[in-house]
């Protein structure tokens, strides 16, 4: 049988081996045949013994030019009847740093070095808004763009165009985040006298009720996408089914609850259901004034005009509330960590906890949205002081 490795000589004299090999038929049923060309006889019987192995045993990968930003633009091809606009649009936001640091590379001649390279890069140099450009992202942004690079190479292993993830081992170091945690330390959720003095303070304003939502534990595009046909004031409860979300934080997007969990059934606090009554009566004596000019819509959350508000408009006007009540401003979204950590604190049970807050795991819920503050765990130090005796006073230990 004739040797399958040639001598050949190129023009300027060098002597290289080549072989010719089948690697399979393309989706035609056409035969389709790899050269491969080498220094040395050796390392050409090697590499050719090599492929026939990989073939025999289904790992041959067959060699591809495709870089990795075209390897990310088919990932979020894949992702496109999945996902919705506004999670996609995160996904692309996320790819971006790994489209400029690695796009230009072969996805096959991709190293671990390359990925540990791309999230020094992250964490030193990468920010190109937000802050001065040319320094680090944030931890939390690492992440991201890791894990979405991370699940695109794993489409890629999946295609059989590329042998191994070698981002599947490679993570944010911890001592980043610990520096991260100390330089960018996240304002608390406000205590249970912040929310009550928020609650007086804003009685009178006319999007009290919407505010209210927000503090007992719905998202803020759940309180953009309820509809009046979601309360039943009958029976007390109010159904979460729709969202009115925003991206780029100029265009708002409607869809349904972030999560199969998240389309939930709540029953309403007395407070909260007479504050939805009296808006409602509100926006009724609205449409009145307004005739023809007002917008009469299916949405709670709207304006003296009846039109829709967004996330947007509910977060700034928060915000100037929380400015002229003098309270700390934290984020709208983290008044649904206070109500879930007074809910836990109270005693309601995990599986609650977590239907309450629209998750179907209740580990995730408590370990991301419960944050006891030293108040709420005073009841643990006064149970303490019963074990260690602390009730009583030198004198009656000497006694």
């Amino acid at each position: 049988m004739a040797d399958p490795v040639k001598r050949i000589k190129l023009s300027d004299g060098t002597v290289r081996y080549r072989f010719v090999v089948d690697i399979g038929r393309d989706a035609d049923g056409k035969r389709k045949q790899l050269t491969s060309t080498h220094d040395t006889l050796k390392e050409a019987r090697d590499a050719l013994a090599r492929i026939r192995h990989q073939r025999a045993t289904g790992e041959f990968i067959m060699p591809s030019k495709m870089t990795v930003s075209e390897l990310l633009d088919a990932y979020l091809s894949s992702k496109a009847e999945d996902l919705e606009e506004s999670t996609l649009t995160g996904y692309r936001n996320a790819l971006c740093h790994a489209h400029e640091h690695l796009g230009h590379i072969r996805l096959q001649e991709l190293t671990e070095d390359h990925v540990e390279d791309f999230v020094a890069w992250l964490l030193t140099e990468a920010r190109r808004r937000g802050g001065k450009a040319g320094t680090g992202l944030r931890t939390t942004t690492a992440d991201g763009a890791l894990s979405r690079l991370r699940a695109a190479l794993r489409l890629a292993v999946r295609k059989r165009l590329v042998a191994r993830n070698v981002a599947e081992y490679v993570a944010v170091p911890r001592k980043a985040r610990k520096t991260d945690r100390r330089d960018n330390k996240r304002p608390d959720p406000w205590n249970v006298e912040e929310v009550k003095k928020f609650v007086v303070g804003i009685r009178e304003d006319r999007l009290f009720a919407p505010l209210l939502l927000g503090l007992m534990g719905l998202r803020p595009a759940e309180v953009a996408g309820l509809r009046w046909h979601d309360i039943d004031f009958e029976r007390g409860t109010l159904a979460v089914e729709n969202t009115r979300t925003m991206i780029g934080n100029t265009r708002v997007v409607e869809k349904d609850t972030k999560s199969q969990a998240g389309e939930r059934t709540l029953p309403l606090p007395d407070p909260v259901k007479r504050a939805l009554d009296a808006f409602k009566m509100t926006q009724e004596v609205e449409q009145l004034s307004m005739g023809s000019f007002y917008c009469d819509t299916e949405y709670m959350f709207v304006d003296h005009l009846g039109e829709p508000m967004s996330t947007r408009q509910l977060r700034e006007h928060s915000y100037a509330l929380m400015n002229r009540l003098g309270l700390r401003r934290v984020r709208l979204y983290d008044a649904r960590h206070a109500c879930l950590t007074f809910l836990a604190v109270s005693g309601v049970q995990d599986v609650i906890l977590a239907a309450w807050a629209g998750h179907t795991n209740a580990a995730f819920t408590k370990r991301r949205y419960v944050h006891p503050s030293a108040d709420d765990l005073r009841v643990a130090a006064t149970q303490l002081e019963g074990l260690l005796g602390l009730t009583e006073g030198p004198a009656d230990a000497a006694a």
